[in-house]
């Protein structure tokens, strides 16, 4: 079997042969093989093509079955790593001479972060550390054109920005960081770090705060998978709290396309807010999906899938309201959502309706203990 090392040797070789240029040399994507990454991998074949690294470590939020479609497509290769291994980095770079990084890796779901902080702090910081290390020794051998073109883009959060009460403007660029769970502040400090590479060493990144992403491939942890698929199986549904906690949906098609802007036409240095202008109570989000189901599966036995609705527990430090103002990117990037979130749901909805043989290989028996460490402990609220 050709090793990973040797199949980097061969893919750049090929680079080298072809006389490729620096405009059409692979672009790195952490964490390719979760949600949002794998998503933009995708989209990337769809409306790009040229090469693509995809460095991913498979925690259990990754999963290489989202990207089987590409497995024979020449332009694409598959790295099983880490971003903390500072010497698989290091050769990397030197075999694939990348024109960009997109960096998706992160720990990033808000209960896991509330049970067990360390690897958020290992992945999100020591991670982010690593990965501008080498991108920067990489960009310090550049010249010229290649040197001009190179690239560091870091995915965030609105999290990073704490919570807003009802009446409260929605976050922007210049918003003072608040994080206020374990996840938010792994991640403004990784975005801390990218900013000082950039004004420090010279390094040209730009960052994307994006709000709460939804869409096919969703690992079902998160609210929206999480309550689809209990609702399918006649499930209680969780909602913590009064559900009234306020979310910014962005379809993540929609937020890849983003990506895609800033790569093209993003100024270095600058920090660009990604928001689908859909402001949602998290109840309704779950009632709409339930109308929806009804809807689409008006034969199950779950009719009407509200029935299924239970308030359990809020979680610790649970921030009310996110909002996010794009106006920066629209005005700027010329870039805006393409879904409202009725025919986003309506997408996602359908898509898991008709792939219910990616969501079974993804709900493992290590999902459903995490389920049931998360939720089992939590009083139901009458």
């Amino acid at each position: 079997m050709e090793t990973a090392l040797r199949k980097l040797q061969r893919k750049s070789l090929k680079y080298k042969m072809v006389g490729m240029s620096f405009q059409n040399a692979p672009v790195l994507v952490t964490g390719g093989a979760g949600f949002i990454g794998a998503n933009f991998v995708l989209d990337w074949f769809e409306t790009v093509g040229t090469p693509l690294v995809n460095l991913d470590k498979l925690t259990y939020a990754g999963n290489p079955l989202t990207l089987e479609s590409l497995k024979d497509n020449p332009n694409y290769t598959f790295i099983h790593g880490d971003i903390c291994d500072a010497d698989l980095l290091k050769r990397l770079f030197a075999e694939h001479r990348f024109r960009a990084v997109i960096h998706f890796a992160a720990e990033s779901h808000v209960d896991r972060s509330i049970l067990g902080p360390k690897v958020f702090f290992d992945t999100n910081i020591g991670g982010t550390h690593q990965l501008l290390n080498a991108a920067r020794e990489f960009y310090e051998t550049l010249t010229g054109d290649e040197r001009s073109a190179f690239r560091f883009h870091h995915i965030s959060t609105d999290e990073v920005y704490g919570t807003l009460e009802p009446n409260d403007p929605a976050f922007s660029e210049t918003t003072q960081y608040a994080p206020n769970s374990p996840y938010a502040a792994s991640k403004a400090a990784s975005d801390h770090l990218v900013r000082a590479w950039h004004h420090t060493y010279g390094l040209p990144t730009t960052i994307t705060n994006c709000s709460n992403n939804y869409g096919p491939y969703h690992f079902p942890e998160k609210l929206i998978p999480l309550i689809l698929l209990n609702a399918m199986a006649g499930k209680p549904l969780p909602v913590y709290g009064d559900g009234l906690q306020v979310r910014d949906w962005l379809f993540v098609q929609d937020h890849c396309s983003a990506v895609r802007a800033v790569l093209e036409r993003g100024k270095p240095g600058e920090t660009y807010n990604v928001g689908g202008c859909n402001q949602r109570a998290n109840i309704d989000v779950v009632k709409t999906i339930c109308a929806l189901l009804d809807e689409l599966l008006p034969d199950s036995q779950n009719v009407p899938h509200s029935k299924l609705i239970t308030h359990v527990q809020d979680r610790p430090g649970h921030d009310r309201r996110y909002a996010i103002d794009a106006t920066k990117i629209e005005t700027e990037l010329n870039w805006k959502p393409a879904e409202s979130f009725e025919s986003g749901l309506r997408k996602t909805v359908e898509w898991y309706l008709a792939n219910q043989a990616w969501v079974q290989g993804v709900t493992s028996g290590d999902y459903r203990k995490w389920i049931e460490q998360n939720y089992s402990a939590r009083e139901v609220q009458k």
